[in-house]
């Protein structure tokens, strides 16, 4: 886990539906989790050379607030990890963007495309099954992109559609995710919940979470998606005396962790 990375899981999974939070708190977080505190102020002090993240202070408070841009991508992997998904009408979102032109731009338009739970036909085509249209749109604005896109069925073979999403890797990546042992104490909970959490959400570039029809047999996901809410459910309620013990100024991060999802 990287420092960035993982202040960004912090915003994920304790923060939403604030987008600020007090650098006390972040550094409180952070450095049970084994980052010091000089580790914490490089890493946001980074974020907020590139953008990601906004310094902010109240008299002699100090906090850090997250960019719209990345706001909304909080907003989208919180989406796609807890809210159950709607029942698939049976039609495929194809978009055939016009661009990015430049390599490393193209690259991470793919991957925010992957996360909303596109694959990758071939280049430049990208395809989606219960994919939200809206944030596809949000997307689509964010990078300027004028595109065309359709809604429709499949005359092929479910196999030939499985290729554009890597789900192989998913399951590898799956196959290592829970940890065989339980915490001892609230703080070892925060640290086992923060790292579940923190790999799941990387998980959503890898699986698309499509509808259970389209999966192929034996697929490991939804089973593992039941059993990922479930821990965090136990994980949360054993961590939240550390949490309320670090007294954070977070009026989001003792909501009802409740078990949503119906993938």
């Amino acid at each position: 886990m990287r420092a960035r990375s993982t202040i960004f899981t912090l915003f994920v999974e304790y923060i939403y539906p604030e987008r600020r939070a007090r650098v006390r708190d972040l550094v409180a977080m952070m450095e049970a989790l084994g980052f010091s505190e000089a580790a914490v102020r490089a890493a946001l002090s980074r974020s907020a050379r590139r953008g990601w993240v906004l310094p902010q202070r109240e008299g002699r408070v100090a906090f850090y607030a997250l960019s719209d841009r990345v706001y909304w991508q909080v907003r989208q992997v919180r989406r796609r990890l807890y809210e159950a998904p709607a029942p698939w009408d049976g039609r495929f979102t194809l978009v055939l963007p016009e661009g990015p032109r430049e390599r490393g731009e193209r690259e991470r338009f793919r991957r925010e495309m992957a996360l909303l739970g596109y694959g990758s036909l071939q280049s430049g085509v990208y395809l989606g099954a219960g994919v939200d249209l809206e944030a596809t749109r949000e997307l689509l604005a964010f990078y300027g992109l004028p595109a065309q896109l359709f809604r429709g069925e499949h005359l092929g073979s479910r196999e030939e559609l499985l290729r554009a999403f890597p789900l192989e890797r998913a399951e590898v990546h799956y196959r290592r995710l829970f940890p065989h042992e339980a915490p001892e104490g609230p703080e070892e909970a925060f640290r086992a919940l923060t790292r579940l959490v923190h790999e799941m959400r990387k998980v959503l570039f890898l699986d698309p979470l499509l509808p259970p029809e389209l999966l192929p047999p034996g697929f490991l996901s939804p089973g593992i998606w039941r059993g990922f809410l479930e821990a965090r459910a136990a994980l949360y309620g054993r961590a939240l005396p550390f949490l309320k013990a670090l007294d954070l100024s977070l009026p989001g991060f003792s909501s009802p962790v409740k078990v949503t999802s119906g993938t």
